[in-house]
Formats: C-alpha cells, structure tokens, sequence
C-alpha cells in the first residue's frame, strides 16, 4: 500500500483486520505474538491496536454443545447439576478457551467458567514442533543462533505454555497468587475453585469490570502505577510471575481497582536472579554503566570472565536511549545501530531463556502505560518499589545495594541520595495506599534529578503523539484531551493552586509519614543502617564533629560520657561533610526540606509532582523557619522515639569510642614497654 501510494483510515483498519484474521488462523501460538503486539501504541496506530486487541478475548468460539459436553465429561456430572445458571453461549473466546458466566447451584456464587478448546494441545504441539525444527535448523549457521539460542527460548516458553494447558495446575497458582498479593490492599485476585476444576476446565470468581486497557475512567494511570508495584512485588519479592498478562487479562474493577486474571502461564526466577536484577536496576537508577556489565554476567547474560570495559561507551548510548522513556517511538534506530551491533556481536550476548517470559510480560505493561503516558520509563517507575525493597529487606546482597545507593560509586555518605530513597519510598505509599496516578518521572525530572527525555540523548528522537489525536476507542488514545492532558501541564496547574492551609497539611503529613516508617515495624531494617552507618562516619570523625552531629540530631542535654569527649580529635574538612550530610537527612526527617535539599534540587523539583517536592518548592528563607514551627507539633508526636532512637546512638558511639580507647592505651602501652627495652642500648 505505501508504494503503490494508497492510504486511509478505512483501508487501515481493513489490513489490520485482515492481520488479525491470519494470526488467527494459525492458532493459539501465533495469537499470544499478536496479543503481545496489540497493546504497544509505540509500534502500532489506535486503529491497528483495537483490531488485535480482538485477539485477546473475541477469537472465534466454538459449539457450546461441545463445551458443554467438555464440563460434563471433565466433572463426571451433568451441567444443571453443578451450576443453576449458565449462559448459552460464550461471554469470551480467546486462544486456548472460551468462557462463560455462570451460578454455583451450590453456593449461589457467580463464577466465570473456561473451557478448553477441543483439539488445541494437538495444535499447540505442531507449532512448537515445526518452530522448533526451524531452530534446530538454524544451528547450522552460527551467525544466526551465536547471540540468539532459539532452541533454548522455544524450549522454555513450550515448557510454561503447556502448562498452560493443565487448569489444575492454573487454578493452584490463582490460590498461590491470591494469598501473596493480599500485600497490596487494591490489587484483586479472583478466587479460584479446585473442588469444579480440572485439566480442561476452570472455574473461577466473576469480576466486573472493564479491560484496563480500554478503560477511559480517570483513575486508569493510579491502576497502571498500581500495576508495575503488583509486578515487581510479584517477580523481585516473591519470585513468582505472572507471564502472561495481555489486555485482556488486567482490568479495572466497578469500584476502582486493579484485577488480574488468568494464572497459567507463569514464571519463577531464583533468590540469585532476584537479586541480580534489583542490583542492575539500582544500577540503571544511578544512570552507573560501568557496573552494569557485571550485571550483565551475573543474570547470565554474558559468560563469566568476560571483559565488558570495552562495551562501556556503547552501553551508556543504548541505556540513555531505554532510560529516556516512551518505547519504540523514541528510538532512532539508524543512529543507535552501530552501537547496538558492537554490544550483541562483538561480545558473546545472548538473552538467557529465563528472561524471555520476563520480557514479554514487562513489554505488556509498559505497553498499557504508554497509551496514558507517551513518555512512560518503566526503570525510573521501578524506583518506589526498588526504594521500599531495599529498605525493608534485610538480606546482605539488598543491604550492599541499599549502601550503594546511599553512597554511590564514590563511597562518600550523601544524605541527598537517601532522601531520594524516602521520597521514592514515600512514592510507593501514595501509589499503593492513595491511588496516586501520576508520573515519577515528569518532563525528564525524577525527584530531584533531570535525568533527560527522549531526543537529548544521541540515538533517540523526541516522541511522536501526533497520531494520537484521534476518536478511536472513543478518544481513549487521544493525549491533548482535557482526561489525558499532560502530566506535566496538570502539575503545574496544581501547584499554582495550592493554598498555605494545604501547604501546612501537607508538610505535615510528609513528616508523619517519614518517621512513621522510620520508627515502623517495617522501618527496621532502614532504622538499623542508618544507626550502623552514622555510627561508622561519627566513629571515624573528630570531637568536635561527634559534638556537630549530636547538637543536629536534637540530642544536647544528654549526657555525653567525658571518656567519649576526651577521646576524639579536633574537626577536620572531611568531619564538616560528615555533619552537613547527617545534618541534612535528619532535617530532612524533621520536615525542613529546603535545608534538606541542595539549590539544584530546589530549581529541578519545580517540574514534579511529589507531595515532598511540592512542600519543598514553597519553602523561603524567612519563611522556612516558621514553617518548621507549625510542624514542630507532628515532631513532638515522635519525641519518645526520637529521644530513644538518640539515646541508643549516643551508647554505639560510646561502645566505638571505649573500644578506641582501650586500643589506644593497649597501643601506647606496648610503645612504652618497647622503648624502655631499647633505652639501656641506646645510652
């Protein structure tokens, strides 16, 4: 059509149409490519995506005769003896089954009832078959599988999908996953029921509601927030992942939430992966290319003992080109090829087969975010979740990760990089607990950070939206609409709206939430490190610079044992840093978020939309100390455990400084024995 110079709306549609068709013809295989494909606004126009978006709940059904003669043989009883209601034909087709809607005779619950398609394991078999003789074929020429393993992909995907095919097993990992996402309090798993379940057929809770991905309701961005939490908790904490989730199976509920469905195909990953691919997110976070070569062998990308320094220029080119934002459009692939190909030929790259479902899932998500966000980044989205893990998880690998985020490549304590994590953190709360739908990272800014957009890096281009601007699927892909207007623009509209009366709220309610998570069960395991760390600065520091920090963390009237005073030396340039960064985070804690943060941070916050930042933006000089005194009122709510907290710090720093002490005097002691040895032969 674009040589022969023939385009238009209608004839879109129609090659879409027609797509869909054949994708369809080729079975259940082929359908999960094109459902994949249907959600991605950065490679398919709105009119392309509703067409194979039919692909995901509108495949063409079979008889119901035949289902229903399916239950029956299935269950060893007659439908009407299992269920009071039933429709008579399918509410739903899709690849490997159709549903209906049903009513339990037993118990009066309505329930969403699959059933497998007749012949589709026979058919599943074939595709992979040939798929895989066309792999095995491919080994005869090097140059096609030394970066790329089909075989072993193929293998792994034929692995999960034919578990896909046992309901059994989909109905024991719906039990499974409900239970671990109780952790998230808007996140709705349908209940399953083993007792009307078999291999071929699935019976599960009926949710109402609408595919998230064709919802025009205001709160979709809180939902698609939502959904990179449920995600990440899912693959980094649990290490158990649902691989599978396409359109049709993520929706929004009548009343708001976010409902997941379809447990089939699934993916583990070990402690070992889980943890690589938190430290290599840690990493991309940090914009850090150099260690991400590492990361790279430690997820198996590439082989132990590899040199990646080389790789490094290249790395940092593709990876601000990913880290931009807003998929495939931003991407100049002409200018990123060179780079590209010295990365995935010139070293040993292969994608390990693990990896390939994770991919795919994630690939869907970010999917559904660029439809409502042109410029979603899924890593820099990643940060509230990689905030509250690292700081609530008490592994020695996540411990080593929080430390690096803290101090950075350099080693140096920075208290600005820790109040990055709380502001992160505080991010996560808002999107799990407030149905906060905004972006994290707005207009390139991320907290305090302008870690760019797409077309300021070599290799990507600014993203195109201008396809959008368009009815289909009633304007839900339109941007410049008054529901999908910016995000950026909304954020400014709200913060020349905000009112002192709303201003004080809010610096309160960052404060309470600060030292509510500080002194929080969960907090713990951030509460132990920050007494170890600022124990190891202040332990290496002068008298003067131990006498700094206590003054800072409110802690003068105690007392303050006279060997501890006598034993430190006096404040060098490098103590002054110590205290400025321990003075800053605990301002920070105590609500004073200007003297937290440094100017660059004050001028780069104006563009984001966090509580903490919008707080900040609005503090003065003149005007900051008596901000601090209205919220002196939330402080003193947290004055037993901060004098605790206090109190416990001053005893480790005690413990530090007589075991100084005592190595000093040891020391001094054997020097002394040492020269009175040497004294006769020295006269």
């Amino acid at each position: 059509d674009k040589v022969l110079g023939r385009s238009s709306p209608d004839l879109e549609v129609q090659r879409a149409a027609e797509l869909r068709d054949i994708i369809t013809s080729l079975g259940p295989f082929y359908i999960k490519i094109g459902q994949a494909l249907s959600i991605r606004p950065d490679i398919l126009s709105p009119r392309s995506m509703v067409e194979l978006q039919k692909l995901c709940d509108k495949v063409p059904s079979y008889d119901s005769k035949i289902a229903f003669a399916t239950i029956e043989r299935e269950l060893g009883r007659p439908v009407s003896d299992i269920f009071s209601e039933i429709t008579p034909e399918p509410v739903a087709a899709a690849s490997l089954g159709q549903v209906y809607k049903a009513t339990l005779r037993e118990t009066g619950q309505i329930v969403a009832v699959k059933v497998q398609r007749p012949g589709v394991l026979e058919t599943v078999s074939l595709d992979l078959y040939l798929a895989r003789e066309a792999g095995l074929f491919a080994r005869n020429f090097p140059f096609l599988t030394d970066r790329l393993d089909a075989v072993a992909l193929l293998d792994e995907f034929a692995y999960r999908f034919y578990q896909e095919l046992d309901y059994n097993l989909e109905c024991e990992n719906g039990l499974k996953i409900r239970e671990q996402m109780s952790v998230l309090p808007n996140v709705v798993i349908p209940d399953n029921f083993p007792r009307y379940t078999s291999r071929r057929v699935h019976v599960a809770e009926w949710i109402e509601g609408e595919k998230l991905s064709q919802s025009t309701a205001d709160d979709v961005g809180a939902l698609v927030n939502l959904g990179v939490i449920t995600y990440l908790t899912q693959l980094l904490e649990f290490g158990f992942f649902h691989a599978d989730p396409h359109p049709g199976n993520m929706m929004r509920t009548t009343d708001g939430n976010l409902a997941i469905l379809d447990f089939g195909l699934m993916t583990e990953v070990t402690d070992n992966q889980k943890y690589g691919m938190i430290e290599a997110i840690a990493h991309l976070l940090n914009r850090d290319y150099t260690e991400i070569g590492q990361d790279f062998i430690n997820l198996d990308f590439i082989p132990e003992g590899t040199d990646t320094t080389p790789i490094v220029p290249a790395l940092t080119k593709v990876f601000d080109v990913a880290l931009a934002g807003g998929g495939a459009k931003s991407i100049n692939f002409q200018e990123l090829a060179a780079d590209l190909a010295e990365i995935t030929f010139e070293f040993p790259f292969q994608i390990p087969p693990y990896f390939a479902l994770v991919i795919r899932a994630i690939s869907v998500l970010e999917g559904i975010a660029l439809v409502g966000n042109p410029e979603f980044a899924i890593i820099d989205e990643a940060y509230p979740y990689i905030a509250r893990r690292l700081m609530t998880d008490d592994s020695p690998r996540l411990k080593n990760a929080l430390r690096y985020m803290v101090y950075g490549r350099g080693g140096s304590f920075d208290a600005e990089k820790l109040i990055d994590l709380l502001q992160a953190l505080e991010k996560f709360t808002a999107v799990r607990d407030e149905g906060d739908g905004s972006a994290f990272k707005v207009d390139g800014v991320r907290g305090t950070k302008d870690l760019g957009v797409a077309g300021d890096f070599v290799g990507s281009q600014k993203v195109d939206i201008s396809d959008r601007d368009t009815d289909v699927g009633d304007g839900k892909f339109r941007i410049s609409s008054a529901n999908g207007a910016s995000s950026s623009a909304i954020t400014r509209v709200e913060r020349s709206g905000l009112t002192t009366t709303s201003q004080t709220e809010q610096d309160e309610q960052t404060v309470r939430e600060a030292l509510r998570f500080f002194f929080s069960p969960e907090g713990k395991v951030f509460r132990d490190f920050m007494l170890e760390e600022i124990v190891t600065v202040v332990d290496a520091s002068s008298r003067e610079a131990v006498q700094e920090i206590v003054r800072t963390l409110g802690l003068g009237n105690l007392p303050v044992p006279g060997l501890f005073r006598a034993l430190n030396p006096r404040l060098s340039d490098e103590d002054k840093k110590t205290v400025q960064q321990i003075r800053k985070l605990v301002q920070f804690l105590l609500g004073d978020l200007e003297g937290a943060m440094s100017s660059d941070g004050l001028e780069n916050s104006s563009r984001n939309l966090s509580r903490l930042q919008r707080a900040q933006q609005l503090f003065t000089n003149t005007a900051g100390d008596d901000r601090l005194r209205k919220l002196l009122p939330v402080v003193r709510e947290y004055s037993p455990q901060l004098r605790e907290f206090g109190t416990l710090l001053i005893a480790r720093l005690t413990e530090k400084a007589i075991s100084r002490g005592l190595n000093f005097a040891s020391g001094s002691s054997r020097s002394g024995r040492t020269r009175t040895r040497l004294a006769p032969s020295s006269s």
